[in-house]
């Protein structure tokens, strides 16, 4: 294990969270805020620790898979760590467990909250909030590896430990180039959802921080209704630039080269908008007879489709009053989720095909046993390798779920919100059914429950994997 490396990196996602915090803090001081200190204070700690620990570099600057795993695992929780403490020390959050929910929900794009109302929260800790939306969404590590040279298999390994999907892939030769390539997609496609906000008037405070959600897929509002009393264009711009950033990027960087006939030809996008096309269609009909008309149910249903497969979190109803298939086709896009190399979260709609696929080729060998037949996507053969570790995904994120609800019921709160608090969190989708509605907050969990969900939203963000290798046993050994 390289430990002197893995600190290494650790120090600078600590400086870049140090610059990470300075936006809010030039917005605590147009607003004359106190709490802007607050977030001076962590910012300058986080420099000043940053800049010791990577004074000095490491004789060797190259990790592999074992300390890419570990490195992205202990570099978000170290994030997440730091990142609670301005709410703590500004007294907004007064509880640290708290303070670490809601900022682990906004760096790994949840949306969940412990918070009853937003609105009377300081400017500057509502930006911070939000801005780690932005921030987690393409990766902190990402960006780490854009700007910050390093060997070996290093950044290949780290992209894979962090990027949401089954696999990762280099749009270019240089994972570095790529890395750039990302976040200039990302940078280009929130900057345009910004202008298209502010032609629909909205205020350019709510603008920047509903961009950060959208983006991210993270889904902290700024008003406590979320996005119900925004205009219904604003609404429709929400609507459409959630589906967009849940598609995979890789699409994206067809469509820069002009291949077109390549990013139309992806399966797993095609099945995506299906999915989202016929779940609009179906919840609509479900609930014209709660609007005044089917084009008001119409948009209700197309923003909360695109909020929950994305795993944005955004409301603009309480779908809590929703017939109960509506509830259910929604509870499904929970673990569905968004496309393999998108800002969202979920199960990936990659997996899903593979394994209807798998399922496939499993009956035709019943029926046709001397037949060999491969599994393939977009015309390419689906390796072995890749089926078995989706296979273990599934069975481990099973096996987190399901445990994660059996502890918080000790909370002795009905069925109903257990489940769906848990797949709301490992989902990182923010609202569930219940008690954590649209309309309601995860503040009532015991702090033992909130850990809980806590970990569960690092889980999910990270793909399960990097986090759970730091508990192996043989992952610390030499």
């Amino acid at each position: 294990m390289n430990y002197s490396i893995i600190l290494y990196v650790i120090g600078w996602v600590l400086n870049f969270e140090a610059a990470f915090m300075v936006p809010a803090c030039v917005t605590g001081l147009i607003y004359r805020e106190p709490e802007t200190s607050a977030l001076a204070a962590v910012a300058l700690f986080c420099l000043a620790v940053g800049l010791l620990i990577t004074k000095k570099k490491p004789r060797s600057m190259s990790l592999y898979a074992k300390e890419g795993f570990v490195t992205v695992a202990l570099c978000w929780v170290v994030l997440s760590a730091l990142g609670a403490l301005p709410f703590v020390i500004s007294r907004v959050i007064p509880s640290y467990v708290d303070a670490l929910f809601e900022v682990v929900s906004g760096f790994t794009t949840t949306g969940s909250s412990i918070l009853p109302e937003v609105e009377h929260m300081p400017h500057c800790l509502l930006f911070w909030r939000s801005f780690t939306h932005w921030i987690g969404g393409m990766g902190v590590l990402v960006f780490v590896m854009a700007v910050l040279p390093l060997a070996g298999g290093t950044n290949m390994y780290m992209m894979k430990a962090e990027s949401p999907g089954p696999s990762v892939g280099k749009l270019v030769p240089r994972v570095k180039s790529t890395a750039v390539l990302l976040y200039g997609m990302y940078i280009g496609l929130s900057l345009l959802q910004l202008v298209f906000l502010l032609f629909g008037r909205m205020p350019l405070f709510d603008a920047i921080a509903t961009m950060f959600g959208t983006a991210g897929t993270g889904g902290f509002g700024i008003r406590n209704d979320s996005i119900a009393s925004y205009s219904p264009y604003l609404q429709w711009v929400i609507t459409i630039f959630m589906i967009l950033f849940g598609v995979n990027f890789n699409v994206y960087y067809l469509i820069l080269r002009k291949r077109l006939k390549s990013a139309a030809a992806s399966t797993e996008v095609r099945v995506y908008f299906v999915i989202v096309l016929t779940a609009i269609l179906l919840i609509t009909v479900n609930i014209s007879g709660l609007f005044p008309d089917i084009w008001t149910a119409l948009r209700h249903a197309a923003f909360q489709v695109g909020s929950i497969i994305t795993t944005t979190g955004f409301a603009t109803a309480d779908f809590n009053l929703w017939p109960s298939f509506s509830q259910s086709i929604l509870v499904l896009l929970m673990f569905i989720g968004a496309c393999a190399g998108s800002t969202g979260g979920g199960i990936k709609v990659s997996r899903i095909v593979v394994l209807f696929k798998s399922v496939q080729k499993e009956l035709d060998v019943i029926v046709h046993p001397h037949n060999v037949k491969k599994l393939k996507m977009d015309g390419r053969v689906i390796e072995h390798t890749v089926v078995r570790s989706i296979n273990v995904f599934i069975a481990s994120y099973l096996m987190v779920f399901a445990l994660s609800v059996l502890v918080i019921s000790l909370d002795n709160f009905d069925f109903m919100t257990n489940f769906t608090a848990v797949a709301a969190t490992i989902n990182n989708i923010g609202p569930g059914l219940g008690m954590v509605g649209p309309t309601g907050n995860f503040s009532q969990f015991s702090d033992f429950s909130k850990l809980v969900l806590t970990f569960d939203m690092l889980a999910g963000r990270l793909e399960l994997f990097p986090l759970l290798i730091v508990f192996a046993k043989n992952t610390w050994s030499k």
